[in-house]
């Protein structure tokens, strides 16, 4: 292997490693608010790349559709959830209306806005900002649905459920988008040449938008009320709650911060590789492994640790194409049995 390669290898993996960062970051931000892990990641990117590839064929992305059924079956459980435990008609009726807004009347105007302007015609920005727009507000849906109702459940039960909300998301982007895999247009077409190193313009968007995101999340999470409300409740969910932070509100923001950056990194990689509606499982599970690293604690250890998966992967690739994918997730072994002996054991009702 001489520099070029070396250098080539070492570009595809940072560009990856920056994906993967992301979906860690996400990961970790929503196991660490809500002690869900969650599986179903992948399934957000997958949504995000092709509801944009549905937008550059002409086609109406039937991700919208989803978007409505999943609020209309959200404000049916919220309606049952108040009427039940209401302590007054006036009170209920109010609170009804604002989450008939907030679950029906936004999800209908996304479909048709939709409906209307999303084609091939509109610009890039416009069609990446509708994309992210409809599959966004799909994670706190999700979690109002599957996850709010067993907010007190152990970690196990959680993990269970995120289970089956990833087979149950896969099987409806299989309905809603086909078998066929697609590919977006490249966002850009330049390049920059470093001596005998040539990096792609959209390598240095997916880096450039990614390091920009992880800028964003650190200032939002040291700098603004809701990003330390997160902290908070990611640190002691009992004592946010003590001090008036509602554990069910950053549930929701967490999920709907994770569902942002899956769209947003479906919507990176669709340019370099063809999506499938399973693709996102594999992309998540190597963002999973760089949570893993971090503790599915630390969001600086995760971001370097999934950067490493991204790096290891290329250099697989190279030396042993067939074997990639196992060299990857073997690397989950060693930081498991390590963190295993020098991590204190707590049970569950301890925590």
């Amino acid at each position: 292997m001489d520099f070029s390669i070396a250098a080539i290898l070492t570009q595809d993996g940072i560009t990856s490693g920056a994906i993967y960062a992301l979906l860690a970051l996400a990961l970790v931000l929503v196991f660490s608010v809500t002690r869900v892990i969650f599986i179903p990641q992948g399934e957000f990117v997958a949504f995000g790349a092709l509801t944009l590839a549905a937008m550059q064929t002409d086609k109406f992305p039937q991700s919208a559709t989803l978007l409505v059924v999943l609020g209309v079956l959200a404000f049916a459980q919220q309606a049952w959830s108040q009427l039940r435990h209401a302590q007054g008609r006036r009170s209920a009726i109010s609170t009804l209306s604002l989450d008939f807004a907030k679950f029906v009347l936004f999800p209908l105007a996304v479909y048709f806005v939709t409906r209307s302007y999303a084609s091939a015609s509109l610009p890039m920005a416009f069609q990446v900002l509708l994309t992210l727009l409809i599959v966004a507000p799909m994670g706190p849906l999700v979690y109002r649905l599957a996850f709010q109702p067993l907010a007190e459940a152990t970690t196990l039960v959680l993990l269970i459920v995120s289970v089956g909300v990833h087979f149950a998301l896969m099987g409806i982007g299989l309905v809603i988008f086909g078998a066929e895999g697609s590919r977006t247009t490249a966002f850009s077409d330049s390049r920059a040449e470093f001596g005998a190193v040539i990096i792609s313009g959209q390598s240095m968007v997916i880096i450039g938008v990614s390091l920009a995101l992880i800028i964003a999340l650190y200032l939002y999470f040291d700098r603004t009320l809701a990003g330390k409300a997160l902290r908070a409740t990611a640190v002691n969910r009992i004592g946010a709650r003590l001090v008036g932070i509602g554990t069910k509100q950053a549930g929701r923001l967490a999920f709907t911060l994770a569902a942002l950056m899956g769209a947003l990194c479906g919507v990176l990689i669709a340019p370099l590789t063809t999506v499938y509606y399973d693709s996102g499982f594999l992309i998540g599970l190597k963002g999973f492994v760089g949570a893993i690293i971090g503790g599915l604690a630390s969001y600086p250890v995760a971001a370097a640790g999934a950067l490493l998966v991204g790096l290891l992967e290329s250099f697989s690739s190279f030396w042993a194409s067939a074997l990639k994918e196992v060299i990857v997730f073997t690397l989950i072994i060693p930081v498991l049995l390590w963190r295993s002996l020098t991590s204190k054991h707590v049970d569950e009702g301890e925590e």
